[in-house]
């Protein structure tokens, strides 16, 4: 029997940043149907700053992939703070990633599977792994990556 998401990321250890506030007009999340739609995440560090930095100019591939995990933790956060349990959950559905990145730079998916992979390790690989887009544009505040996504709900 597979471990429930809350059981998997104690597993896992993992460590989630405070949930990030608004900075719009907008909802973090939103539940229609059976669907949770989640806002735009960026990479909020632990001690709820941001993370900052642009792929191809001050970060590689490899630290744009760690900051991708990270943007997934503060995902987590946010639907932990303003859904519930991760419990409630059955599949990620769709992703949006989007990388704050140098016109030349070409490594947009391998940036992003940072954030699926987490999915992956916390929803399991049949339920963590949805439809993605990875894309590559200016970011606000100079975040190196944020990402939209949608759930399916138990």
């Amino acid at each position: 029997m597979k471990n429930l998401p809350s059981e998997q990321s104690k597993k896992l250890n993992l460590i989630f940043p405070p949930a990030p506030k608004p900075a719009g007009v907008y909802r973090p999340i939103l539940v229609v149907d059976k669907f949770l739609y989640v806002s735009g995440q960026g990479p909020m560090k632990n001690d709820g700053s941001l993370m900052l930095g642009r792929l191809g100019d001050n970060l590689t591939t490899e630290e744009g992939k760690l900051v991708a995990r990270q943007v997934g933790l503060t995902m987590l956060s946010s639907i932990q703070t303003h859904f519930g349990s991760l419990d409630k959950i059955k599949q990620v559905v769709k992703v949006l990633g989007m990388v704050n990145c140098t016109p030349d730079f070409k490594q947009h998916p391998l940036v992003i599977n940072g954030f699926s992979e987490l999915m992956a390790d916390v929803f399991g690989k049949e339920q963590g792994i949805g439809v993605r887009s990875a894309v590559g544009m200016i970011l606000p505040d100079g975040i190196p990556v944020e990402v939209e996504a949608i759930f399916e709900l138990h």
